[in-house]
């Protein structure tokens, strides 16, 4: 009979779409993903403080598509004993360097065990590199050439983001709407995709029994022109794969016009009649917005964070070199 697997990986902090590529890549290395997501304090414990509250964050990894089931409250560590508890056959991670608050590897035990696997984490995104841009205040990232960060990080540093079509696809459902659906279109800038999205696309989702949401994204010039400041915080590529990776959503429409017309209601096969606007209240009141203020009220506590991170990084890849040139100099003593 077939054997099916499942697999155990965990997340933290600040949810976006690099993390749900990594979700995507480990549930195709199996059949069932579990998600361990890590508390405020483990967090604060090990990184520093986090962007989104534990309840933010496990709602957030449960809109994602690829996930399973979502272990609250996960270890910071990866043991053997976490795996067995939930009959995972292994663990997944990217690869990036992941340490405790003392410096240790997080999967030293799995990995011995032969137990761990890898993804390749998602160039042109990470944590820092998001709260960097809040904390510049700038609009360079609007360019998909240049992702800018205060932080020259080593290891998970970022310089660019480069959209291309087989990501979308990797991302995309590729169904067409249904015989029997509902197709429903809501548009806006949906930047820093968070839990007040995912709660208004829910309450959206609920609206009809079969539906197919569409999901309009506007241009970066449209959403700068109606939220000025250095919005958007992510650009239009990056926006989509936020987008499409919620569970709620169907298809995205790339560069939506600001005013739904009747030729973009006409591309769909609407209905044309009038009355077909309905307002969603999602419960939420979380905006991106609000997000910034969090970044910029602990601005001191988010650089000291990534200044930490940065002297992590270049300690294991200073220890890294020193160990490669001691087995260099090994190897060269064998042959003499």
């Amino acid at each position: 009979c077939a054997h099916s697997s499942q697999d155990y990986l965990r997340l933290y902090d600040m949810v976006h779409y690099g993390h749900s590529n990594q979700l995507r890549q480990a549930k195709a290395m199996g059949d069932y993903l579990i998600v361990g997501v890590h508390t405020d304090s483990e967090i604060s414990k090990h990184k520093g403080p986090p962007v989104f509250t534990q309840e933010e964050r496990y709602k957030m990894v449960r809109a994602i598509k690829w996930v399973d089931e979502v272990v609250e409250g996960a270890p910071y560590v990866t043991t053997l004993e976490t795996l067995d508890k939930y009959n995972c056959d292994f663990c997944v991670h990217g690869d990036d360097i992941t340490l405790t608050v003392d410096g240790k590897d997080t999967y030293e035990e799995v990995k011995k065990s032969g137990r761990y696997r890898e993804c390749k984490r998602t160039q042109g995104v990470s944590t820092t590199d998001l709260v960097g841009r809040m904390l510049l205040m700038t609009k360079a990232h609007h360019s998909n050439i240049v992702s800018i960060t205060r932080f020259s990080l080593p290891w998970t540093g970022v310089s660019q983001f480069l959209q291309t079509s087989q990501k979308i696809i990797q991302f995309a459902s590729g169904q067409e709407p249904q015989p029997g659906e509902t197709i429903i279109y809501v548009a806006g800038a949906f930047d820093l995709f968070h839990i007040g999205h995912v709660d208004f696309l829910e309450a959206v989702h609920k609206l009809a029994e079969k539906p197919y949401i569409i999901v309009g994204l506007h241009f970066d010039q449209e959403v700068n022109r109606y939220k000025g400041k250095n919005y958007p915080i992510m650009n239009v590529h990056e926006r989509t794969l936020s987008v499409l990776a919620c569970r709620y959503v169907s298809e995205v429409v790339i560069g939506a016009p600001f005013a739904v017309t009747k030729d973009l209601l006409d591309h769909f096969k609407e209905p044309r009649r009038k009355g077909i606007l309905r307002t969603v209240d999602s419960g939420n009141s979380l905006t991106t917005d609000a997000i910034v203020q969090r970044i910029i009220k602990n601005r001191l506590l988010f650089e000291a964070r990534n200044q930490k991170k940065e002297a992590k990084e270049i300690a294991v890849i200073e220890a890294m070199k020193r160990l490669e040139e001691e087995k260099t100099k090994e190897r060269a003593q064998a042959v003499l």
